[in-house]
C-alpha cells in the first residue's frame, strides 16, 4: 500500500528467466542529467535470494510481487548541502538488462 503517485515502478517487471542474476546490475539514477546515484546490486547488504527466503517465511510472495529494498548511498539530504527535488525536476532511474524508469516531479 503506498499514496497515490508514491513509488512508481517500471518502465517493465522481468522474470527470473530474463536475470538469472539479480546479485549483479548497474543501478545509476540521474536528476535533471546529473548522476546522483550510481550502485550495483552485489552491493546490496542481503541478496535477492535472502530477501525472498526471509520474507516468505512469514507471508505469501504471489507471482508479480514487488519487494523494495530502498536506495543507494546518494540520497540528496544526506549532501553538504542537501539537494532536494523541485517541481519541474526528472528523475531517471536506470537498471542494467531492465531500463529507464523517467519521471517528472510535480507540486501537488
Amino acid at each position: 500500500k503506498s499514496f497515490n503517485t508514491f513509488c512508481p515502478l517500471g518502465p517493465a517487471l522481468v522474470t527470473r528467466d530474463a536475470i538469472p542474476d539479480p546479485q549483479s546490475l548497474a543501478i545509476t539514477t540521474t536528476v535533471n542529467g546529473e548522476k546522483r546515484q550510481e550502485s550495483n546490486t552485489s552491493d546490496m547488504i542481503f541478496s535477492v535470494a535472502e530477501l525472498v527466503s526471509y520474507l516468505s517465511r512469514s507471508t505469501t510472495l504471489p507471482r508479480g510481487t514487488a519487494i523494495l529494498t530502498g536506495t543507494p548511498e546518494g540520497v540528496g539530504y544526506t549532501r553538504n548541502p542537501p539537494q532536494y527535488l523541485h517541481p519541474g525536476d526528472e528523475v531517471a532511474v536506470h537498471v542494467a538488462k531492465i531500463g529507464w524508469l523517467i519521471n517528472p516531479v510535480v507540486a501537488e
